[in-house]
């Protein structure tokens, strides 16, 4: 077998893998903010780095996966104005800090169950590694690479620059950046517009806020992830991954910060997927087109004609190659859903009387039919080993769908295959399609039957509700939020309904 190669965004190539560690592999991936809803596009990294979690443990490594959360700070812009994500969103909602905090990681950690992903070895949060964050600038202030200023703590781009190649992962070039670099209301306590901050003095109202040397403030976006990859991995690990969009400013912060404090590049390996569009355009909040993942297996968005179910929407983002644009639409998602119970169909018949026959034979009867066969199981590790190609894979999986429906149906006698291609079919369809891509069947009348239930339901509790019966109505709803289903009573007298909400 070949050996896995993969694209390395520092150096633009693909590159054969070698752990630092002989039979062991460090991983880090940065994980959500929990300040909302998970949506559409936060499910491609989450699905992608699970089956890179999930091949390198097929290949025999020992993998320790880190997966942050990040619960305090990640503010977007660096002036007064900055904007804390759970700090804001806490006050929309009404909510302490914390307690939106536990509500949306709580629903983040039930998607990721639904796409069936495999929990990480750890999953630190930012508010509990303050400490380590702290120590950490106070290492890159001792070195002479951050500055304080009126209780905040910056960077020096600049002056790392100098002696480091700044930018090299996203192609950033420092004299652009200057030039480009928006002016913000207190950027003036930087030394140059391009410093990105380590620690932010909080204002009175502020309400997540920590003492430090410098004062009561709270920690960067950036910091955060150096901070714990370090903890967890070590001062360098082999692979680090995540979305497009975190290559400039956050993995690039990463590097220089981490670079620093531990005398070395932190990671072998940065791995990166390519984003989701909708319909061809960007999701964004002006296109409302950002689909949360519990309306996208409701079927409740404006953008959607139907539920999706999970599995599908696993399966159709590995129909393509995560560095490929992945573009969603209803005919998209309703092929992958076809494809998939196609896939599906032909794995469950392996189990038919026609493949499960007792074997009296040895060798093939039909000797080129069991040689394509062979070929292209022999593909499929062959094309994950490409950069984790899982649409190649998975192409030729389908190509066997033919061959595997023509026995279940007696229009080829199983002794067309060797008894040995037979035992290799079974043990290999589970290994690819349960146990590396993490696939699981399923059936229209899920969906369906799923789709019944709440209609019924709907409708007693709005009998219920007509007859004054409110102890019925409400004990409807209140257990079917505790089943994490949502009831949303509309304007216009109907309900809708929301899983996970």
């Amino acid at each position: 077998m070949s050996t896995l190669h993969i694209y390395n965004s520092l150096s633009r190539s693909k590159e054969a893998f070698e752990s630092l560690v002989p039979g062991r592999v460090g991983m880090y991936v940065c994980g959500p903010t929990v300040s909302g809803e998970s949506h559409l596009g936060h499910a491609r990294p989450y699905i992608t780095f699970d089956v890179v979690y999930r091949y390198l443990r097929h290949l025999g490594y020992q993998v320790r996966y880190v997966r942050n959360i990040t619960d305090a700070g990640h503010f977007e812009e660096e002036g007064r104005d900055a904007i804390d994500k759970i700090a804001d969103m806490s006050k929309l909602e009404r909510l302490e800090p914390m307690e939106l905090v536990s509500k949306y990681t709580r629903l983040y950690h039930w998607a990721m169950a639904q796409f069936n992903t495999i929990p990480p070895s750890v999953e630190p949060t930012a508010t509990g590694h303050i400490v380590e964050q702290i120590e950490m600038i106070k290492q890159l202030i001792d070195a002479g690479y951050a500055y304080e200023r009126n209780g905040s703590v910056y960077f020096d781009v600049k002056k790392y620059a100098a002696s480091y190649d700044y930018g090299k992962l996203s192609g950033r070039i420092l004299e652009d950046l200057l030039e480009t670099t928006r002016e913000l209301e207190g950027q003036e306590e930087k030394r140059d517009r391009a410093d990105f901050a380590l620690w932010k003095a909080a204002a009175p109202e502020h309400i997540m806020r920590w003492s430090s040397p410098w004062g009561v403030g709270y920690p960067g976006w950036h910091i955060e992830c150096s901070a714990m990859a370090t903890k967890y991995l070590g001062t360098q690990f082999d692979i680090h991954g995540g979305g497009m969009d975190l290559l400039f400013p956050h993995h690039e912060s990463e590097i220089a910060q981490s670079t620093i404090c531990n005398h070395v590049a932190p990671v072998r390996y940065w791995m990166h997927n390519n984003m989701i569009t909708i319909n061809g355009r960007k999701m964004g909040k002006s296109y409302n087109n950002v689909i949360k993942l519990t309306e996208l297996f409701a079927g409740t968005h404006p953008e959607l004609t139907q539920a999706y179910h999970p599995m599908t929407v696993r399966f159709f983002i590995l129909q393509s190659h995560y560095r490929s644009t992945l573009d969603f639409s209803n005919e998209a998602l309703r092929a992958a859903e076809k494809g998939l119970k196609r896939l599906w169909d032909a794995y469950e018949g392996l189990s038919s009387p026609n493949w499960t026959a007792t074997l009296t034979h040895v060798e093939a009867g039909d000797a080129s039919l069991d040689a394509e066969v062979n070929r292209l199981l022999n593909e499929i590790p062959e094309f994950v080993n490409d950069d984790f190609n899982t649409a190649k894979a998975l192409a030729n999986l389908f190509e066997l769908v033919s061959t595997l429906n023509s026995v279940k149906d007696g229009l080829i006698s199983i002794t067309a295959l060797s008894s040995s291609t037979i035992a290799r079919l079974k043990t290999e369809w589970k290994t690819w399609l349960e146990d590396v891509f993490g696939l699981t069947g399923v059936t229209e009348a899920d969906n369906e039957k799923l789709q019944g239930v709440m209609e019924l339901l709907i409708e007693i509790r709005k009998e219920a509700k007509s007859r004054k019966d409110f102890i019925t109505s409400d004990k409807i709803r209140d257990q079917l939020i505790a089943m994490g289903i949502q009831l949303k009573d509309e304007k216009g007298g109907g309900t809708s309904w929301a899983i996970g909400s």
